[in-house]
């Protein structure tokens, strides 16, 4: 019963994303052949509210529901590590047609075909973690 209100989160989640076309292969083919801003539009609207959100917890020492005070600790100002992750990232998410949000939304929409990228991003988040010591950060 606890983790009720997460699953209405995640649910609410999937049908803005499904709703705003967020999840629709055409629309991601369309932005990295840069013939459409819908999807720069959804994507930098998460951004810009991510970094007012942020803003806003350490502005006003934003305590989480358990009542301990939000600690974000300062980022790695390391190049490497955001281009390296970034290709990797980009590189999955263009062959796959979907990054990790949307691959559980398609497969809750009926895309089972989903299940091989989710194994494959489970195979690679498993070779991270095996890897992670020898990676530049």
């Amino acid at each position: 019963m606890k983790f009720l209100k997460f699953l209405f989160v995640g649910i609410f989640f999937g049908i803005v994303l499904v709703k705003s076309e967020a999840v629709s292969w055409y629309r991601i083919f369309e932005m990295f052949k840069f013939q459409s801003f819908h999807m720069y539009g959804i994507i930098g609207s998460a951004v810009f509210l991510g970094v007012i959100g942020v803003w806003l917890i350490k502005k006003f020492k934003v305590h989480s529901t358990e009542g301990k005070e939000i600690f974000l600790p300062p980022k790695n100002k390391s190049i490497a590590r955001y281009i390296l992750g970034g290709t990797i990232f980009g590189l999955g998410w263009g062959l796959a047609g979907a990054c990790p949000g949307p691959m559980y939304i398609l497969l809750g929409t009926g895309v089972f075909t989903m299940l091989i990228v989710i194994g494959a991003a489970l195979l690679g988040t498993f070779a991270y973690g095996v890897l992670k010591d020898k990676l530049p950060h």
